[in-house]
């Protein structure tokens, strides 16, 4: 049993941290502030290869390992969570088409998602189906050597920048749900396919989250994932797994901000003729706080790990991982504005903004309730088991 991280990881975490913390960390408040997007950091992550994470390195990606990758969400969602969303669905979409792509799909798509050149995202939730995914009205009929897709796609990550999005669709109809379930790769420059809005969010800002409009959008039956139907499901839980490693990581990189901003504050901060950091109440606080983001760490590791090991599913350690951190990212935040006191309900400082940030990592890639009924059902079944 190792908890250290190899010399690669280590040095790979150290040149994300470099760039997280001069190139990220001074724009993001301003950035944020204004809804500029941000180009440059799309730009040098182009240069870093992150577009690249999971594809493999004979498609020109990075091949990253499982921890490799939840530590550079970490890093960067502790500059800031927009920055991370730049890329991560991206990395979901990477994950879909080379674990589940034919292969002119992969030589066709991934050596261009690897460089950045073509974007992506991922086509799953609509207004009346989120958690739902079965419940999804988008349907693709089957027209000669194509599917025209109608429907309706919303808070669609990245939907702007996508030069091909992976799409949810009903390609038939069968006794069970998922059977009749299909992804496409839909071409975005294809006729019909429209933007129709930009979602106002709470926080999240950087990369743009929409609404999207297929009307009656032709896909060539090339770009079926995978070439068979009545996969898609399948393939997208898959995914979400590797989604939910990556939303813990960035939740252990918010509650990392909070922490590091309120044992700063507490060192500078003085009452009463002495730092606040010299009194139990905030000494209990930072303590808690250290203990809960390393345990977290800890769970998103263990599930990335399980996960990079191959051997099957890792719905329960992706779960708990996922559910643990993102709880901890929320409570971070708070604690940490209750230690700013006034001063961290103020735009002036980093703690407003992860208060606002935080709550996203328990709502997406599934929300927690949902974790927590997959985490039982894996423990009811046999197939979850703790410990090592």
């Amino acid at each position: 049993m190792d908890f250290e991280l190899s010399d690669e990881q280590r040095l790979f975490r150290q040149t994300l941290r470099d760039f997280a913390d001069k190139e990220i960390v001074p724009v993001a408040p301003e950035w944020e502030r204004t809804g500029r997007y941000p180009a440059e950091i799309v730009e040098r992550l182009r240069e870093l290869g992150l577009f690249g994470l999971n594809v493999p390195e004979e498609f020109g990606g990075l091949g990253a390992d499982r921890i490799s990758y939840a530590l550079a969400f970490e890093e960067i969602a502790r500059a800031w969570l927009g920055a991370a969303g730049l890329f991560g669905p991206h990395s979901v979409a990477c994950w879909l088409v080379a674990r589940n792509g034919t292969p002119e799909q992969k030589e066709r798509l991934l050596p261009r998602m690897a460089s950045g050149e073509l974007r992506s995202g991922l086509g799953l939730t609509e207004p009346g189906a989120g958690t739902d995914l079965q419940g999804i009205a988008t349907t693709a009929v089957r027209d000669a050597d194509h599917y025209v897709v109608s429907g309706t796609k919303t808070w669609i990550t990245n939907a702007r920048v996508a030069g091909m999005l992976p799409v949810l669709v009903k390609t038939g109809r069968a006794e069970r749900a998922h059977e009749a379930m299909s992804v496409l790769l839909v071409d975005t420059s294809a006729p019909g396919f429209t933007v129709t809005r930009d979602l106002p969010k709470l926080g999240y800002k950087g990369p743009e989250t929409c609404e999207l409009v297929l009307d009656e959008v032709r896909v060539p039956v090339e770009d079926l994932l995978g070439g068979r139907e009545g996969r898609g499901l399948q393939q997208v839980l898959n995914g979400l797994e590797i989604g939910r490693i990556n939303i813990a990581a960035r939740a252990v990189g918010v509650a990392q901000a909070a922490y590091d901003a309120a044992l700063g504050y507490s060192r500078q901060r003085e009452a009463f003729g002495q730092p606040i950091s010299g009194f139990q109440a905030i000494q209990l606080k930072l303590a808690d706080m250290a203990t809960e983001i390393q345990a977290a760490r800890l769970l998103t590791y263990w599930a990335a790990a399980k996960s990079g090991a191959g051997g099957g599913r890792v719905d329960l350690e992706a779960g708990m991982a996922k559910m643990h951190a993102s709880e901890v990212a929320i409570k971070c935040a708070l604690e940490s504005m209750r230690i700013h006191g006034g001063y961290g309900y103020s735009a002036e400082f980093i703690v407003e903004r992860l208060y606002r940030d935080a709550p996203l990592m328990a709502i997406g890639e599934g929300t927690n309730d949902v974790q927590r009924l997959v985490i039982a059902r894996s423990l009811l079944s046999g197939n979850g088991r703790l410990g090592w």
